[in-house]
């Protein structure tokens, strides 16, 4: 064969989760793993580890055991790079590697128009993140929302009480307003964690730190099993160490 004429080389495992990727935008609604396998022919066991791949990098995401495109695919063309689309996906990278060096899970919350929101979470080995269905209403209870009323005035605390009153999800959440922490007005990133243990779900402990910028509110918080309890201060510290100008910036242009 002459030069200048031979064959590329091709890498087949490249090829194959390109087709994977291929046949799950096909799915709006998303596809199961057999489904994805008969569409691309590729083989049962081929197709769960590409797709383990594909999810753990955000290119696609798994949804009640169903697979289809994720945010990584929108960054592909995303034509705005300071847009709410493009800050969506480099903070979801940034939670996504945070929680893989920590090994613990991560979410991000802030708070805004009175609430507070969970914007972006990361589950990691042996622990689920913060359960959504109650996320406002325990603010009192998990370490972002006791971050974030630690940051209000005290008539937003109370306002903030009055529509979510303070009640019990295990034995050891906190029953009075005056037992919630509070943080420091000027440099609170400066402060220590704050922590819960078993307040919000049973099993469960995690630690917050705030990330303030102007009247901007916001806390990225971590989460472990209760048996990993012992890691959490130092884990929370290294988390603190993380908080800069770059996590703000993709915080916040959310």
């Amino acid at each position: 064969m002459k030069r200048g004429t031979e064959a590329p080389t091709l890498i087949a495992s490249a090829q194959r989760a390109l087709r994977l990727l291929e046949a799950a935008a096909q799915h709006p609604a998303g596809a199961t793993a057999k489904q994805l396998a008969r569409d691309t022919e590729l083989a049962l066991g081929t197709t769960y580890h590409l797709l383990r791949t594909l999810v753990h990098d955000r290119y696609l995401e798994r949804r009640e055991g169903r697979y289809r495109t994720g945010p990584a695919v929108l960054g592909l063309s995303a034509e705005d790079p300071d847009g709410p689309e493009a800050g969506r996906i480099r903070l979801d990278r940034m939670l996504s590697r945070i929680a893989h060096e920590l090994n613990a899970a991560v979410h991000y919350a802030r708070y805004k128009d009175g609430e507070v929101e969970l914007v972006a979470a990361r589950a990691a080995p042996g622990t689920a993140t913060a359960d959504p269905a109650n996320f406002r209403a325990g603010a009192h209870a998990h370490a972002s929302g006791k971050t974030l009323l630690a940051l209000l005035s005290a008539e937003e605390r109370r306002e903030y009480l009055a529509r979510h009153p303070m009640v019990p999800f295990t034995p050891y959440t906190l029953r009075q307003p005056a037992q919630l922490p509070l943080l420091p007005g000027p440099g609170p990133q400066r402060a220590a964690p704050i922590t819960q243990y078993q307040e919000y779900q049973l099993g469960l402990v995690g630690a917050a730190v705030p990330i303030v910028l102007g009247s901007e509110l916001a806390a990225i918080a971590v989460a472990l099993p209760l048996s990993q309890a012992h890691r959490l201060t130092a884990v929370a510290g290294k988390l603190q160490a993380r908080v800069g100008e770059d996590l703000a910036t993709a915080a916040f242009g959310v």
